[in-house]
């Protein structure tokens, strides 16, 4: 990002007085290009950044201000990235983050830098793991790779471990987007599934959201989250990470079900409320025609 320096001279722009036409403070316009930043639809990331630049036109603002945000949303979308000399990618999450933009790929036993602007991985270094956690993690790791290859087409999932005192606590991320720019429409799925085991039971908590963007002659958005609060019996690390998985897939194929029901009963009752009913005839008028008969009445007539 350029670098552009800033002085009390420069001209205010019309983009820059709020509506009682006060000059916003800078505080005022990093809030505001935040939360356009924040609520970026999938995959329009970079459109959105660059329409922001241009109205707040200060580098340097943006860059000292917004980039708490763009870290923010790029944790909240579960940002995948490429691992370098490996046929993988990683999510950038809270629960894999450690501070001053380096995050955990536990799966490789690295940690890395990460460019949240341009989300590159960079400047890797080795990680010792847990080994108390670490065979947990490993298992459920193992069996939810299979269970995205089997249901995920452009899946990536990310499992991570850690202990609070005697407990000990997985965490599965799981990702699927798919960016269609061409035809007006985005969408990305996540899930995210906590696993507190404690004295031979497991308490599970989840959270599946749904981000879909149709922009054609239009913009709509289906946004769509469901909370789950579940409690399984641990008999081995292994059971624990079937049983969890097991989970994971009959509830994210009941609420895809349940999105798909839901969108076809609101086609044929929200929506079809939303545009003009056809005639009787359920035919689309000919407007053409239509013309030329009333023209034709009205010449017959005089």
């Amino acid at each position: 990002m350029a670098n552009t320096k800033r002085t009390s001279s420069r001209s205010t722009s019309s983009e820059e007085m709020s509506a009682d036409g006060h000059e916003l403070s800078d505080q005022e316009k990093v809030c505001i290009v935040s939360n356009f930043i924040l609520h970026s639809p999938p995959g329009e990331f970079n459109e959105v950044f660059n329409d922001v630049r241009v109205l707040l036109n200060d580098d340097v603002l943006l860059k000292e201000g917004a980039s708490e945000s763009i870290s923010e949303y790029n944790k909240d979308q579960l940002t995948p990235v490429k691992i370098e000399n490996s046929g993988y990618q990683v999510l950038i999450t809270d629960f894999n983050d450690i501070g001053g933009s380096r995050f955990v790929d536990a799966r490789s036993k690295q940690t890395f830098k990460f460019d949240h602007l341009i989300k590159h991985a960079s400047d890797f270094e080795h990680l010792e793991p847990d080994l108390m956690t670490e065979t947990w993690r490993f298992l459920l790791e193992k069996e939810l790779d299979e269970y995205i290859f089997n249901h995920y087409k452009n899946g990536v999932s990310s499992v991570f471990a850690k202990r609070i005192g005697t407990n000990i606590v997985l965490t599965a991320c799981i990702e699927n987007h798919q960016f269609n720019a061409n035809n007006y429409w985005n969408a990305r799925w996540r899930s995210q599934w906590t696993v507190n085991i404690i004295n031979g039971s497991a308490e599970v908590s989840g959270i599946i959201k749904v981000q879909v963007h149709y922009y054609e002659n239009g913009n709509v958005q289906l946004v769509s989250s469901k909370d789950i609060k579940e409690l399984l019996v641990v008999s081995s690390e292994e059971q624990i990470a079937k049983d969890l998985v097991k989970l994971i897939e009959e509830t994210e194929t009941n609420y895809q079900k349940a999105i798909s029901e839901n969108y076809q009963t609101m086609s044929g009752t929200t929506f079809k409320a939303l545009r003009r009913q056809l005639p009787v005839t359920r035919t689309k008028i000919d407007w053409n025609n239509l013309v030329g008969y009333s023209i034709g009445r009205e010449l017959k007539s005089q």
